[in-house]
């Protein structure tokens, strides 16, 4: 057994990172080619203004973070759906409107303290059993809804308008995967912290999309991905003393560099 795997801590970071691994690109490759990846971002600023809220408060920041982010996630959905804003501009407007609360309860705290740091740059490290049991049940959510909805999210990811004719529900499948992206925004944040959120669900997806040729191809590519970034850092993070967060998201970056010079050379051939 290697050394690092000894320790309890690094245990419990494997673990909520496999979790992670797992649920980031199972949703960032339905919002990737949707041109939908800001939402991810939009939602992690949303969650840091949750936490901000549940440190004034007192209470879990997980729950505080999850309580606003899911608010969150129906008030976008419910701008887009009813046309008041494109897309785009009802993500920007949740992304700086959460940002500017969080600075604000930020400063009736006092400023930083340690639950906020660790949870704006990420503490896997730190993890304890308590947030592996939340993170799990989290997890668990995610994959059993995607598992049972894979046909419809499909269905809407490629062609929307076809979708929509064929009778689904293209509405309510929105808002469920919003909230989907809630949900997997806020066990994220634990791993890699709110500012790094995004990179965790959209460049695994971008790198299994750069991999294979089909959708199913491209998700467990995704997945492959995010796994061996998320052990990758870790290892990193224990033998060079990095940060954690950080190291991760720089192995998924190095991923995708690679696997875009694969496709790249692969074309090149072909031609």
């Amino acid at each position: 057994m290697p050394e690092f795997l000894q320790y309890g801590f690094m245990q419990r970071a494997l673990l909520v990172g496999a979790i992670t691994a797992l649920i980031c690109p199972a949703i960032g490759v339905f919002l990737v080619p949707r041109r939908l990846s800001l939402i991810a971002d939009s939602l992690a600023h949303v969650a840091l203004a949750g936490v901000a809220l549940a440190l004034v408060l007192g209470i879990s920041p997980i729950l505080g973070a999850l309580g606003v982010t899911v608010a969150g996630a129906v008030g976008i959905e419910r701008l887009r759906a009813r046309g008041r804003l494109q897309g785009d501009a009802a993500l920007a407007v949740f992304l700086s409107g959460g940002f500017a609360v969080a600075v604000v309860l930020i400063s009736l705290g006092r400023g930083f303290n340690a639950d906020l740091f660790a949870l704006l740059f990420g503490s896997i490290l730190t993890v304890s059993p308590a947030d592996v049991w939340l993170i799990l049940a989290l997890g668990l959510v995610v994959v059993l809804v995607i598992g049972g909805l894979y046909p419809q999210l499909l269905a809407i990811t490629l062609n929307e308008e076809l979708a929509r004719t064929s009778g689904i529900r293209v509405s309510a499948l929105n808002l469920g995967l919003t909230l989907l992206t809630a949900l997997t925004t806020v066990v994220a944040m634990r791993i890699v912290g709110v500012l790094l959120v995004s990179a965790m669900i959209v460049i695994p997806a971008l790198t299994g999309f750069a991999l294979a040729r089909s959708f199913r191809g491209a998700l467990q590519a995704a997945i492959g991905a995010a796994l061996v970034s998320v052990v990758a850092g870790l290892v990193a993070a224990y033998y060079l003393g990095l940060a954690a967060g950080g190291a991760i998201v720089l192995a998924s970056l190095a991923l995708f560099g690679a696997a875009s010079l694969h496709g790249r050379s692969s074309r090149a051939r072909r031609c």
